[in-house]
């Protein structure tokens, strides 16, 4: 008969062997991709209104108000000259579409699978930041992408004044997608600098008035970051992405400057009635140490006298 196989009992540290730890890793990794697989097989299914909604900035700038969905049903010509070039071209341009949106459905699901491996090596402390930044990271990162969803229209429109009169400028329709695309990433991870200041000034890496005395430094590196990460040239389009960059790092700082007055009254404070204080071990406060006597030890003894509490019996 069969014994049942015992049931292992996990570290509450979340120790464990090497092996067990590329195991997790390799099962987390797999549900994160089928999330992602199962998220893009569900946007395949609105593939034609994820691409109106992503070009609708574009066609808007050239002077279209149809969606291709609307130009479809009435039988009319793209607007705005926008192409697929190739017979696989749309095909692939739908399973790029598709994956994409899957990757940013399937969020929720990846980014668990991601904080469920890291999270058993974190302190409470370390967690408790941890969840503090992902709460805050994903509102700010949707803040980039909305600012960089409105700015596309006046860089499409000052990038086309570029073109040659009575030449037609073709824009392919998956070179116009990976532009938006990266729009939306740079403006996103961009309005998350702030977040990053505020981390390390939490961790007491930064202070406050460290932060302060770089304002000067972060306008002009935030303003030539912009400058290259804009696709035009034009001064509207790189200060609606500085000004909001700039608004939120001295909002960081203002909290560095808080949360530093906060760590300073609690330090002058001392510790509270419930928390150990700290122990000043430096070489001239120790005084002397009292040698401890060695314990005596057991040797062959023929009577019954007993050393330190012991027989030879026991």
């Amino acid at each position: 008969m069969l014994k049942p196989a015992r049931k292992k009992v996990k570290d509450p540290e979340g120790r464990m062997p090497l092996a067990e730890h590329l195991r997790e890793l390799r099962n987390r990794l797999a549900k994160a991709v089928l999330a992602i697989v199962v998220g893009g097989i569900a946007a395949a299914f609105f593939y034609q209104e994820i691409i109106n909604l992503l070009t609708e900035p574009v066609q808007r700038s050239v002077g279209c108000s149809k969606s291709f969905t609307e130009l479809a049903e009435q039988k009319e010509g793209a607007c705005g000259n926008i192409t697929v070039e190739g017979l696989l071209g749309p095909f692939t341009l739908m399973i790029k579409v598709a994956l994409t949106a899957g990757v940013v459905l399937a969020c929720p699901v990846w980014l668990y699978q991601l904080w469920a491996f890291i999270a058993p090596g974190l302190h409470k402390h370390e967690k408790r930041y941890s969840l503090a930044f992902v709460g805050a990271g994903f509102p700010l990162f949707l803040a980039g992408a909305y600012f960089s969803y409105h700015v596309l229209p006046a860089a499409a429109s000052v990038l086309l004044d570029f073109t040659p009169d009575g030449a037609v400028n073709l824009l392919p329709l998956g070179d116009l997608l990976n532009l938006v695309t990266r729009m939306v990433i740079v403006f996103g991870l961009s309005f998350e600098l702030p977040l990053l200041l505020v981390m390390l000034n939490l961790t007491g890496a930064v202070t406050g008035r460290r932060m302060l005395g770089w304002w000067r430094a972060m306008v002009l590196g935030v303003t030539i970051f912009t400058a290259f990460a804009t696709p035009t040239v034009d001064p509207v389009s790189m200060l609606a992405l500085a000004v909001p960059i700039v608004l939120l790092y001295f909002l960081a700082t203002g909290f560095a400057l808080l949360n530093d007055r906060r760590r300073r009254l609690r330090e002058a404070a001392g510790p509270s009635d419930d928390e150990a204080s700290e122990l000043d071990l430096t070489p001239g406060d120790i005084g002397e140490v009292e040698p401890v006597a060695a314990p005596r030890t057991l040797t062959d003894r023929t009577d019954t006298e007993r050393v330190n509490g012991y027989d030879d019996a026991t």
